[in-house]
Formats: structure tokens, sequence, C-alpha cells
């Protein structure tokens, strides 16, 4: 079995909207992509949220904890469409 390697999403700097960044390419993390970290669907990492990188070269799984955690009202990017 393989173990993944997990990123740490990142916060864009300066952008109107919540926007966050694959730690490993920094490419934009698509909010349709951006999952609670619970249930059957959870991913073997300590992180409640995580978002799957969708770049055609990366597919990184991320850790968006640290990164919600600096936005004002992190239930909002559940909120907001792609």
């Amino acid at each position: 079995m393989t173990k993944q390697k997990h990123y740490v999403a990142l916060l864009a700097e300066g952008s109107a909207v919540p926007t966050l960044l694959c730690g490993h390419c920094q490419s934009i993390l698509s909010r349709s992509r951006l999952f609670r970290n619970t249930g059957d669907r959870h991913q073997d990492i300590e992180c409640q949220t995580i978002a799957l990188c969708s770049a055609d070269d990366c597919g990184a799984v991320n850790c968006c904890d640290s990164a919600m955690a600096r936005i004002d009202n992190p239930e909002r990017l559940f909120e907001i469409a792609s």
C-alpha cells in the first residue's frame, strides 16, 4: 500500500473572495473539491477540511485547516459556488 503525501493549502493573499491554493503546485483549489474530513469518505489525515487539487499533474490532497483559520467566516467557503 502506498502512503499518499499530504500538503498544507495556502490562502491567496489580497483576494476579494477567499481563495485556497494547493500547497504543492499553487493551483487554485476548486470549492467543488473541498470536503469535510468526516464519515466514510475521510482521508487518513489529521485534518478537519481537505481539498483535492484538480491540476493535471498534481492531484495532491491538501489540509485546509490553517488556511481556513485565517478567513473571517470559513463557512462561507462552503456556500460560494466555484
